[in-house]
């Protein structure tokens, strides 16, 4: 029996062969309980974040990485403990077979741990969409869309950066330094679009609108349906799309329709100058009684001007931010309330009736 463990198969005996297999056997049989186990003991330090997080979201999102990880890690280390077989110690394009081994096993193992960490950046933005929506101050979610990918790309850099200094030997610092004149250059001819970048930032952070926000920019009227990186998206009234780059929204006046606090309405009257004082008096005073309805909050009405033509009364009242549908039916009740008071007082808008006369002059003797 002794002599049955001692058996040399490709440099290891039977024995290194079955303890390494029984090792792997057993992290395989007892990953789920071993990776919840991690993730509660991972939850207990993230749930500090804030009250109310929710720990199946949690373990979902991270159970998955965290046993592959823990069976990758595990193989390639309990591999490491067998000797290489001289057999398989060969060439291929003068690279030996090893180190393509070697490689190969360490990229699984970054790539497994970069995916746990996509998973954490994952449970981090969902925390932050939950408390967006449970505050009571409105933010912005694609903010935090943005923030997300923004970190992924970061680890997928520094994955890509670690594979080829630990697997493939590369000096990352020359390839950093070599980027770095590259990347001056490449700042130089796209001026413009790193400047909308940074634009970009400035608007995600200062927020001077978000996405859904009715805005009036650069004579362009409409609600903000995107915000990318390097230009904003617009659906105006007239239901085109519009893209407006970064730079612009941040250096341009941005009137933000959405954030007022009242809708404004007005009325110009040119009253007949046939209209008596009392007459208007008392017309101004009813125009005021008119206006004290619901949905209309402040109001004033008054005689502006007298010209040589008309009597020049002029009618401004205020709303809460209701729709634009809703203001426009309050509107017209104003306007046809207005008229009928017009037709019931007898009062003539100026220039509405006009008098011609004809004179004939005398043939001269």
């Amino acid at each position: 029996m002794h002599d049955f463990w001692s058996i040399t198969v490709f440099d290891n005996t039977l024995k290194s062969y079955i303890i390494i297999a029984a090792t792997i056997l057993f992290v395989i049989i007892l990953k789920r309980f071993i990776s919840h186990l991690i993730a509660r003991l991972m939850f207990r330090f993230i749930r500090q974040m804030g009250p109310g997080l929710d720990k199946s979201d949690f373990l979902q999102l991270v159970v998955g990485p965290i046993g592959t990880f823990l069976v990758v890690f595990v193989c390639m280390t309990s591999i490491e403990k067998l000797h290489f077989p001289a057999v398989l110690d060969f060439d291929i394009y003068e690279v030996k077979f090893k180190a393509i081994v070697r490689a190969i096993a360490v990229i699984i193992i970054i790539v497994s741990f970069i995916w746990l960490l996509l998973r954490l950046v994952d449970f981090i933005a969902l925390i932050l969409r939950q408390k967006a929506r449970a505050g009571r101050v409105p933010r912005d979610n694609q903010m935090i869309v943005f923030i997300r990918d923004f970190l992924k790309a970061i680890l997928g850099i520094i994955g890509a950066l670690m594979i080829l200094d630990a697997a493939f030997k590369v000096n990352v610092s020359a390839i950093l330094a070599s980027l770095g004149l590259a990347g001056a250059a490449v700042a130089l001819a796209a001026k413009e679009s790193i400047e909308n970048l940074i634009a970009s930032f400035v608007i995600f952070f200062d927020k001077p609108f978000t996405a859904g926000d009715v805005l009036k920019v650069n004579n362009i009227s409409g609600t903000v349906e995107k915000i990318g990186l390097r230009s904003t998206r617009i659906r105006t009234d007239q239901k085109t799309y519009v893209t407006v780059p970064n730079k612009q929204m941040v250096d341009s006046i941005v009137d933000n329709l959405t954030l007022r606090t009242q809708r404004k309405g007005e009325l110009r009257l040119e009253l007949s100058l046939s209209t008596s004082a009392a007459t208007l008096d008392e017309f101004v005073a009813g125009v005021r009684q008119l206006l004290v309805k619901d949905k209309v909050e402040n109001s004033t009405a008054y005689l502006n001007d007298i010209t040589a033509s008309a009597y020049l009364v002029n009618v401004d009242y205020f709303t809460s931010p209701i729709t634009f549908d809703d203001f426009n039916l309050i509107k017209q009740r104003v306007n046809l309330d207005v008229l009928l008071l017009l037709e019931k007082m007898k009062i003539d808008i100026s220039g509405s009736s006009t008098t011609i006369s004809l004179q004939q002059q005398a043939a001269p003797l």
